[in-house]
């Protein structure tokens, strides 16, 4: 109660489409952490339940509501890759206030991770990368959690570390660990946002359990797509990334259509997008 008190009177109103709402400043929720006790998910946990926003979440608030960002501060997605699409999905996931990310990457920057991965700066090369992910993640927001596990996934401990998750994200750049992805995600019960990109292009996919998903596309298996050939340019994995996004806070708000057995298809060279239904 005291907590919800001190919410209340460091809060102030502010516009927004629909009219006005009372809103907690980013520096009061900041001070409030520092002097209560109480961590900055709680704070803005309660916040919400009051029905205050954290300041934070204004520009979210006519498409997210109250209720809905309480939701994403009470859910749990796992990024597999924090490179060129994780560290974007990491950084876009942490401002729309997404709770808990369980981050899983086993590799460290590289110089030519430069041109195209928001995590790699010139002063961490050779840093682990989910570590750097959970950096930038309590850079951005001190209510998001991040388990980083600077781990290879595989079929020892892919059930492991993934079991916390509502959403798993596939931020990766191998067919054998995607597919590994897609099989984990099916016996845990939960849905996979399926990303790639190779040169200008990009696709974007979800899978539920019991679909055939990356079977459909990759029946050959091969061990590394068409990226190896093509290379990444900077733009590309954004572009993926933020659909990727998109995909995974509607499946944990319960809004729109899923891209489920359709595949999205970015051609940013042609300047293009498709939407391709899949079939067994």
């Amino acid at each position: 109660m005291k907590l919800v008190q001190e919410i209340k009177a460091r809060s102030r109103e502010a516009e927004h489409a629909g009219g006005r709402l009372l809103v907690l400043p980013v520096a009061a929720e900041v001070a409030l952490a520092r002097e209560g006790g109480a961590s900055q998910k709680e704070i803005q946990l309660a916040a919400l339940e009051a029905g205050i926003l954290p300041a934070r979440y204004l520009r979210s608030f006519g498409t997210v509501g109250l209720a809905g960002q309480e939701t994403l501060l009470k859910a749990c997605v796992a990024v597999v890759g924090a490179g060129g699409l994780g560290g974007w999905i990491v950084e876009l996931l942490t401002r729309m206030g997404v709770g808990r990310l369980i981050v899983v990457d086993g590799d460290s920057f590289a110089d030519n991770n430069l041109n195209r991965q928001l995590l790699a700066t010139q002063e961490n090369l050779g840093r682990a990368k989910a570590l750097a992910a959970k950096d930038r993640a309590a850079q951005l927001n001190g209510a998001v959690t991040v388990d980083a596990h600077v781990i290879w996934l595989n079929r020892e401990n892919a059930r492991e570390f993934l079991a916390p998750a509502q959403v798993i994200i596939d931020a990766l750049d191998n067919l054998p660990t995607r597919f590994l992805l897609q099989e984990t995600a099916a016996e845990l019960g939960v849905p996979l946002v399926h990303g790639a990109i190779a040169g200008y292009q990009g696709q974007v996919m979800t899978i539920f359990p019991g679909d055939p998903g990356l079977r459909l596309l990759y029946p050959e298996g091969r061990e590394q797509g068409v990226e190896v050939q093509l290379g990444n340019p900077a733009a590309t994995p954004a572009m993926v990334a933020a659909w990727q996004v998109q995909e995974t806070v509607k499946i944990l708000l319960g809004q729109g259509e899923p891209l489920r057995n359709r595949l999205l298809y970015l051609d940013a060279l042609g300047g293009t997008v498709e939407l391709l239904p899949l079939h067994p």
